[in-house]
């Protein structure tokens, strides 16, 4: 069943939070007209990003916004207390909540025109709904088909309706970044997780493949693949944490575990004019332990 999408424009300020509130990446200023206008290294830009409410994705929403982009907090769960927030901080027209079903295509096609409708254009698109927190590890010969297919449809059709949908748009100004979350797993081929590391897998080579098509379009496409990060949402999945965390501790050249934080900076690169001439590439975050 196709979910209609939702949209909360968040605005006003949260308790305790003024909305001139500023961070080192952002300091609202006013123009001749006395308006607030943005600045940063992504000002004037706008961001779609999928599964943006929770986890990892609300730092994406969040860093993004503090660069100076309006964000579309995309995601199946209510993202409107996060928009609230990135509001307060950054101003009222800093971000909106969209829910959505990323592997329905109505609900994407919707999506898409809400927040053209709402902010005018897209010109970052982060690709980072997936399923991953609630799959508890097993065997290859242990995964149900009806799972297998399930994380195929959020962690691989999702990003490709989304580009299909958005790519138009970007298209038509002739710009754009698209940023493909993939993982380190898929490189280190990590067991007992085979339809999540199978699914990363493809988002290497989905990137490789689009950054060729849409290139003579100035769209850049790149991949960023996170190491085993300790989020929200990925703490909820207590089995997978006792039988990862050491050993990719171990397995680092910095020997320590790794957070969220530790990946916008990365994220707002590949969104930024600073990567212009980076495409069809994946750039991975793990603290030095692929490469071990």
């Amino acid at each position: 069943m196709s979910l209609h999408v939702r949209v909360r424009f968040a605005r006003g300020r949260a308790p305790g939070l003024s909305p001139r509130s500023t961070s080192r990446h952002n300091t609202p200023v006013q123009d001749v007209t006395g308006k607030e206008r943005r600045v940063g290294r992504l000002a004037g830009k706008t961001a779609i990003v999928t599964g943006g409410a929770r986890g990892i994705g609300a730092h994406y929403s969040r860093a993004l916004a503090a660069a100076g982009a309006r964000v579309a907090v995309a995601d199946i769960e209510d993202g409107a207390a996060l928009a609230a927030e990135i509001c307060a901080a950054h101003g009222e027209d800093a971000a909106a909540s969209l829910t959505f079903d990323v592997g329905d295509e109505a609900s994407v096609k919707s999506l898409v025109a809400a927040t053209v409708e709402r902010f005018g254009r897209i010109d970052i698109l982060v690709n980072n709904a997936a399923l991953y927190a609630k799959l508890a590890p097993r065997n290859f010969d242990e995964w149900d088909v009806e799972v297998w297919d399930r994380v195929m449809a959020i962690n691989v059709r999702g990003p490709y309706l989304m580009v299909r949908h958005v790519a138009p748009h970007m298209i038509a100004q002739n710009s754009g970044k698209i940023i493909n979350i993939a993982s380190g797993a898929a490189y280190k081929g990590v067991p007992r997780m085979l339809p999540y590391v199978t699914s990363k897998g493809a988002m290497l080579a989905f990137t490789r493949a689009l950054s060729r098509e849409l290139g003579p379009h100035n769209i850049a496409v790149n991949s960023l693949s996170p190491g085993y990060i300790l989020s929200d949402t990925g703490l909820e999945n207590r089995t997978h944490v006792e039988e990862e965390r050491i050993p990719v501790r171990n397995s680092r050249a910095f020997r320590r575990d790794g957070y969220p934080e530790d990946l916008v900076g990365a994220l707002v690169f590949l969104a930024s004019g600073d990567s212009d001439f980076v495409t069809g590439q994946s750039l991975v975050v793990d603290g030095g332990s692929v490469n071990n």
